[in-house]
């Protein structure tokens, strides 16, 4: 009687987790799939408001003006690149940061990482932040957008605790070998924390391609515009002038909530691309670092 009860509640919380999984991605699915739908459907389904989660009367126009704005297909570019270097200097920085933070001997290391700890929490806010890369001479300038968030101490704790959980006597037998620390870091350490390293890039990536506010502040110079500030400069501009100045009648054919809505998946699409191939190391990653202090 009592294994009967204890599987009963099993199975009850199985079937609770996963409604509450259910309800989640229906949440999480149908703005997205509404948006495609309106970036797929006519003007005149868009206009009497009757696209859902699928497309109707399926009009190909908005992706058309969107593919052919230049200026659009330059901030992609360029955010890719942006993105790339982003995350390649911060993998890099934090990757040199965390592992000496794992050697007992280091002197210090409990101060150090009470400061890395305290600007998770306390910063000099916005004012300061913008006064500071004023005065280093990086407004309209692409560093603006790495050097400030180049490190964040969230990912460089969590790295800091993988490369703590280790076993020493691998690095202690390279150590024998005369093996120096960055040849132990790059021959045994790195390979090892190949999950880690590729969430934490993920981490990196998608924070450096979702984000504008910094751009907003520190980028006036429109060939610099990443995509997501031209994103919200398309949304926020209900006549698209930057996206149809170019195109005459055709500004006709489409109305604004196509052309935003392909924008969107524009913007979207190509995080949407690379996260499918870093999932298999999400789950372990983060675990794995989030298993020792």
């Amino acid at each position: 009687m009592t294994n009967n009860k204890a599987l009963t509640r099993v199975r009850m919380s199985d079937i609770v987790i996963m409604l509450i999984v259910g309800v989640t991605m229906i949440i999480c699915l149908v703005p997205f799939l509404h948006i495609i739908a309106v970036s797929l459907s006519s003007k005149q389904e868009i206009m009497s408001d009757r696209v859902t989660i699928f497309p109707r009367d399926i009009d190909w126009h908005a992706y058309e003006i969107v593919f052919q704005d230049s200026r659009m297909l330059w901030s992609m570019g360029l955010t890719i690149v942006l993105t790339v270097a982003f995350t390649a200097i911060s993998m890099l920085m934090s990757i040199f940061a965390a592992y000496p933070l794992t050697k007992e001997h280091l002197k210090g290391r409990s101060f150090f990482m009470m400061l890395i700890v305290f600007t998770m929490f306390f910063s000099g806010g916005l004012i300061p932040e913008y006064l500071l890369v004023k005065q280093l001479g990086l407004l309209d300038n692409l560093l603006s957008l790495i050097l400030p968030g180049m490190i964040s101490a969230f990912n460089l704790i969590i790295l800091r605790t993988f490369f703590s959980t280790i076993p020493a006597s691998l690095e202690e037998s390279a150590y024998l070998d005369g093996s120096s620390h960055i040849g132990t870091l790059i021959r045994i350490v790195l390979p090892l924390s190949l999950p880690v390293l590729a969430t934490l890039s993920l981490f990196y990536a998608v924070t450096r391609w979702n984000g504008f506010m910094d751009a907003l502040f520190y980028i006036t110079n429109s060939e610099l515009y990443p995509i997501q500030l031209k994103l919200y400069q398309v949304v926020m501009n209900s006549m698209v002038t930057d996206l149809t100045a170019q195109e005459g009648a055709a500004q006709m054919d489409v109305v604004p909530e196509g052309i935003k809505a392909a924008s969107i998946m524009f913007a979207t699409a190509p995080i949407l691309i690379v996260y499918p191939w870093l999932q298999r190391y999400f789950v372990s990653g983060i675990m794995v670092g989030a298993v020792k202090g």
